[in-house]
């Protein structure tokens, strides 16, 4: 072990230096719902609690598109700075400033017409639906700021710059939540909004990151050289190409693997509402690990682009394995709090005791699951990095949408094993995807180790 780690430290300290504010930021993301979760879960009772867990696990899938078209400038950054051309850095942030915020007004536009008008067909209680609608609605306003603020941070983030896009999601998160507790409460003179508020304070919060991170961009001395050639009228064709050859496959793995998740929530809704409001907490603890563990894998997808660009393929692979390393150690913490603390953890988000204990059984599962969702999404951003991402997209679709949901369908509906019986096909789709894109890796990161000619998604 002591060798193991003299062979690694290097990479680890770097890996971390990287990944602990890109894991803090990325928590933001998911923290707003949890938030909302927590507070509508105290402050307005189950049946709400049961609107935001239909509302989020529908809204997830436009976010995690979003997400993953601005994803597709990171290691594109990150492979021309590893290879000092600096002025193309601002074309490309030029470039994928356009394409996110057309894919926000897209998807904003997709929720708002879209969902909104299936989300009471979908055999869910005419309560939960009704007040589902205006959260929704507003959650889809929000999106549009976010990819804003992700545009920049993105770029922030290839070039190495973490910390900023860290503390201004801390300070987001903050005003979300009291701004969250006085609109949906009723304080300061304000009348009580119920689910609502929670989606007014999210709006403005996600308002204010893009703001902030827009202009710390812009002023910050840092990025004076990389700036240089951003303008919008150098937008075109081959660089948005580009950004969206990376981006729109990034945005099919995270959608395979959260409409999975998304799919399970519709199913476990048809059960029954306290069914589905033990589903929203179980997954709003389980989705803190996923982000955190996305934050090493966004760490893993700057490195191996700086280290691809420059052709360093054994620093590449050392550096990869390394955060296999991070996560692991990371996710094996978070099972064990899991499994000891699987009757208390629910308590953060409601008091209803029958919530609670559905919740307790649910973590269990997310415990053992934790090594697998820590794995797969550290894989994905080891081959985003280097530029491999169509072979990824199939395997999380074969691994969400004909093994885990079917089996969960199957266990859960079929077999009346209940909403375990759902999360038992979620944890198959996980531990599938895991070790295909762990093959994945080995198979191509060996051979560009050792010259050997390779075809890839990419190339």
């Amino acid at each position: 072990m002591k060798a193991l780690y003299q062979k690694y430290r290097p990479y680890y300290q770097d890996s971390l230096r990287l990944a602990i504010p890109v894991v803090i930021s990325q928590l933001g993301h998911t923290l707003v719902q949890t938030a909302d979760s927590i507070i509508v879960g105290h402050f307005a009772g189950t049946i709400p609690l049961a609107a935001v867990a239909l509302a989020n696990s529908i809204f997830v899938l436009a976010l995690v598109i979003g997400l993953g078209i601005s994803y597709g400038i990171t290691p594109l950054i990150a492979q021309h700075n590893g290879r000092n051309e600096h002025e193309e850095c601002g074309q490309l942030l030029s470039n994928s400033l356009i394409i996110n915020i057309v894919t926000g007004i897209s998807l904003f536009v997709f929720i708002s017409f879209g969902s909104v008008l299936i989300i009471g067909h979908l055999g869910q209680s005419a309560e939960v639906v009704r007040q589902a609608k205006p959260y929704l609605f507003l959650l889809g306003i929000s999106l549009i700021p976010l990819l804003v603020f992700n545009t920049f941070k993105q770029f922030a983030e290839g070039l190495g710059f973490t910390k900023q896009a860290m503390m201004i999601s801390i300070w987001g998160n903050l005003l979300n939540i009291c701004l969250g507790i006085i609109f949906v409460k009723g304080l300061l003179g304000i009348s009580p909004m119920g689910i609502r508020g929670v989606g007014y304070s999210t709006l403005i919060d996600r308002c204010t990151m893009a703001v902030v991170m827009t202009l710390y961009v812009f002023r910050s001395k840092h990025f004076r050289n990389y700036l240089k050639n951003f303008a919008i009228k150098n937008i075109d064709k081959v660089r948005s190409l580009k950004i969206l050859k990376i981006g729109a496959p990034v945005a099919l793995q995270y959608t395979f693997e959260i409409s999975a998740f998304s799919g399970a929530a519709i199913l476990i809704g048809t059960i029954s509402p306290v069914a589905q409001a033990a589903h929203q907490v179980a997954i709003s603890l389980a989705s803190l690990t996923y982000m955190a563990a996305s934050g090493v894998s966004a760490a893993a997808a700057i490195k191996s682009g700086n280290f691809f660009g420059a052709k360093r393929h054994q620093e590449l692979r050392l550096a990869a394995i390394s955060n296999y390393h991070i996560v692991i150690v990371f996710m094996s913490v978070t099972a064990i709090i899991f499994t000891l603390g699987n009757h208390l953890l629910p308590w953060i988000y409601t008091s209803d005791n029958s919530v609670i204990l559905i919740a307790a059984h649910l973590l269990i599962i997310a415990a053992f699951f934790q090594l697998f969702d820590g794995t797969q999404v550290v894989g994905l951003g080891v081959l985003r990095g280097m530029g491999d991402v169509n072979i990824p997209t199939i395997i999380t679709f074969i691994a969400y949408w004909i093994i885990g949901l079917p089996v969960g369908y199957v266990l859960g509906i079929s077999y009346k094993l209940g909403v375990e019986g759902v999360w038992y096909g979620l944890v198959l789709g996980l531990l599938t995807a895991s070790a295909l894109l762990f093959m994945r890796f080995q198979i191509i990161g060996r051979k560009h180790q050792f010259k050997i000619p390779v075809i890839v998604a990419q190339d």
